[in-house]
């Protein structure tokens, strides 16, 4: 635990704008030719870039936005069909989304003859500020309620400061687990005669897949679907059981935010729309990324969202992890994102579970003093709370 201690403390979100990104697809860099001078190249949008009012200019029935990219100087650029602005090697055009998902062609014509680049983006229509809380790493409150066979699940002081958070500000929680502790507990044991107080709870509270354990570290990063979606199985067979349907939320984060690609696609099977990641650079490589590559890694940790078209999933930047961030630290860690029209609309809030406990080795006494600081920050400047499972990101669709 001490090395995922270390690789958290350096795990701060970016904010920022990027720009100057090349017209990548998911899981390759330039086409063969793309990046020599004077190449027909989108560069504005990204290609997969999730856009809300906050990136143009709200129209009747759509939402206008600057698309910009580079040609041959001399060359004629077209852009969904209008004559694009030249300036050099930058053009420069508008196009109005309409749809859900927008294909976005230039078309440059010149002595060279005809070239194309093409970039699809997805619009958040109903987009509004809001945000989501996301727990990882539970296990320790399960074993805590099978152990005491408490009456009521809010005898469990866990659950119970979960319910004065959501008292106090309605915020909702996905609380992702674990299938066990270790020899000492596995979720078989957790009772089911909570269904009725699960059920009550899960307009606020879901559970969801994590891992099947705490270690090893990283469990997916190089294991083949099959593995994942098996344990994941598992986890929601055990939630069914004994919280009921109401109280499940498909998985919105995979331990360690490490998979392997072709583990994407499958995930989609069990109702995945939305996974969360850091997306940071950590010793010149960026990791808890998914295994993207670095333009796409580059872009989400300095935007809210990214479109994978690919397999239908939408990737989360973490905006903070809250056990690592000092509690006077919170709002000066939060509020620059405000300021970013790429990092405002959304904010992902994250945290684990094992700091809460005073047995734990690096027990933080005042964590939940922490989320309180976080969720009254968020819901002062006017922040919804949602689940990511809901609609698009928690926006209706």
């Amino acid at each position: 635990m001490l090395n995922r201690r270390r690789f958290l403390q350096s795990a701060v979100a970016a904010a920022g704008c990027l720009s100057g990104v090349s017209p990548i697809g998911a899981r390759a860099a330039f086409p063969d030719g793309e990046g020599a001078a004077g190449a027909l190249r989108i560069t504005e949008p990204f290609p997969g870039a999730v856009l809300n009012h906050r990136h143009g200019e709200a129209v009747d029935g759509g939402l206008k936005i600057r698309v910009a990219g580079t040609a041959a100087p001399g060359d004629r650029v077209t852009v969904n069909g209008q004559p694009a602005t030249r300036a050099g090697e930058q053009f420069t055009a508008e196009v109005v989304l309409r749809d859900k998902v927008t294909d976005i062609k230039a078309v440059s014509d010149g002595l060279l003859g005809q070239s194309e680049a093409q970039v699809k983006v997805r619009w958040d229509r109903h987009s509004m500020p809001r945000y989501r809380f996301s727990i990882d790493d539970n296990s320790f409150f399960l074993r805590d309620i099978a152990q005491h066979e408490y009456r009521s699940l809010l005898d469990c002081w866990y659950l119970k400061m979960l319910q004065d958070l959501n008292t106090k500000y309605g915020v909702k929680f996905t609380v992702n687990i674990y299938y066990t502790t270790g020899d000492d507990f596995s979720l078989p044991q957790l009772s089911d005669r909570y269904r009725s107080q699960w059920r009550d709870m899960s307009d606020w509270l879901k559970l969801a897949f994590h891992a099947h354990a705490n270690l090893p570290d990283r469990p997916y990063q190089d294991a083949p679907p099959e593995k994942l979606l098996a344990d994941l199985d598992q986890v929601a067979e055990q939630i069914h059981r004994f919280a009921g349907p109401e109280a499940y939320a498909p998985p919105t984060v995979i331990h360690w935010g490490m998979t392997r690609q072709e583990s994407l696609q499958p995930l989609t099977t069990r109702g995945v729309r939305a996974l969360s990641g850091y997306f940071v650079k950590w010793n010149d490589a960026y990791d808890v990324n998914y295994r993207f590559n670095d333009e796409i890694s580059e872009y989400l940790s300095r935007h809210d969202a990214w479109m994978d078209f690919s397999t239908g999933i939408v990737f989360s930047r973490v905006d903070i992890i809250c056990n690592n961030v000092a509690i006077d630290d919170i709002v000066p860690t939060l509020e620059p994102q405000i300021q970013d029209p790429n990092t405002a609309e959304i904010f992902d809030l994250f945290t684990h579970e094992q700091y809460f406990w005073p047995f734990y080795s690096h027990y933080i006494p005042d964590h939940a003093d922490r989320l309180d600081r976080a969720i009254r920050w968020v819901t002062e400047q006017g922040y919804k709370p949602v689940f990511f499972h809901e609609g698009f990101l928690g926006a209706p669709d």
